[in-house]
């Protein structure tokens, strides 16, 4: 951060050894912190970004505790009222809730994001009793995020409201607009900071400018913030019904294999692939019929061979008793045809057998 006291504005990293931190380095240095780690390349998961992380929110609460036990700002007094080096201070809790927001353990999510929206919260209210910029406070809806007004699992049951929707929509348009601008006229007026040249109403220029581009951060931070959260308890909503209901274990799928019509088929072209297994109809068929997974299929052919069978047996046990019972009429017939054949030898009315 620019220090229009300092024209050199050169951060010097806090030195402990050497006595307490002033309020004015420990701010720098957080600040510093904050801006190295939002422009970096490396990943924000990192251990090194993590530890600094750290290390930039414990200055940035020190210098929060040296503030309030100076009593800098106060709810009686005006904007004009504080004095051009103490305006910085007011970025404290803005601040510090950038910081919270890189942090990146996913099991104490929930309390980080409701931590940083506590820290933006703060800093939009001390800006508005001040009268920093013309901004609402957020509502209800987004101050409510972290109460049990939900469902048991977690949805809300409020009906959307396209008219609040609509409203919500242009003042992040215009919040937009108004961000750019103030970036824009931050741009020149650091230059104005960083060349030397700037006077007490320069610097106090500077500091409000920051103020301000901080409040639309703010609520953009707050309105993100409020989304994770519903997020982040339908999330544990969930864990917690499939706790009590747990998943059924899941079946191994089937290992895949080709149907072919006979073995040599199988042998020449297989599936293609050799990743796949192939077997014969037969073989198939087979493995089913020892599992029981199918119905034997020489049942009624067994059947059928059995009452053959049968008819046979019972026609020679017919003519057995018919023989014991001695049958005139069987006894007749047998005759007579012993008869013909003496008087017809073998072969007799063959066209051929000239004999």
């Amino acid at each position: 951060m620019a220090e229009c006291e300092n024209n050199n504005d050169v951060r010097q990293p806090v030195d402990f050894d050497a006595g307490p931190p002033k309020l004015s380095e420990l701010l720098d240095n957080g600040w510093k912190i904050f801006e190295e780690v939002d422009s970096t390349n490396e990943p924000l998961g990192s251990n090194s970004i993590q530890v600094r992380v750290k290390r930039g929110m414990s200055m940035l609460e020190e210098a929060s505790r040296m503030v309030a036990q100076l009593d800098l700002f106060s709810r009686n007094e005006e904007l004009e009222e504080i004095a051009t080096a103490d305006l910085r201070y007011l970025l404290l809790p803005a601040l510090l809730g950038a910081l919270t927001m890189k942090q990146t353990s996913r099991e104490k999510r929930l309390d980080i994001v409701q931590s940083a929206q506590a820290y933006f919260t703060d800093f939009l209210k001390r800006c508005k009793e001040y009268n920093v910029a013309q901004f609402d406070l957020p509502n209800s809806t987004y101050e409510n995020t972290s109460s049990d007004d939900a469902s048991e699992n977690g949805f809300s049951t409020a009906a959307p409201d396209l008219v609040s929707m609509a409203a919500q929509r242009q003042a992040k348009i215009e919040r937009y607009r108004q961000k750019k601008q103030l970036e824009t006229r931050l741009s020149d007026v650091r230059r104005a900071v960083d060349s030397g040249q700037a006077d007490d109403e320069v610097c106090r220029e500077f500091y409000l400018l920051n103020v301000r581009r901080w409040v639309t951060i703010s609520l953009e931070e707050i309105e993100s913030i409020a989304q994770e959260v519903e997020i982040l308890k339908k999330m544990d909503g969930l864990k917690q019904g499939a706790a009590k209901h747990p998943v059924q274990p899941v079946r191994p799928p089937m290992k895949p294999f080709i149907l072919t019509k006979d073995a040599v088929q199988a042998q020449v072209f297989g599936a293609g692939y050799p990743s796949l297994p192939t077997m014969t109809v037969d073989d198939w068929y087979e493995q089913r019929r020892q599992h029981g997974a199918m119905p034997d299929q020489g049942t009624a052919r067994k059947i059928a061979v059995e009452e053959d069978t049968d008819a046979k047996e019972r026609e020679e046990e017919e003519k057995e008793i018919k023989t014991e019972r001695d049958d005139e009429e069987s006894l007749l017939k047998a005759r007579n045809w012993d008869d013909w054949k003496d008087t017809h030898p073998r072969g007799y009315g063959n066209r051929h057998n000239m004999g």
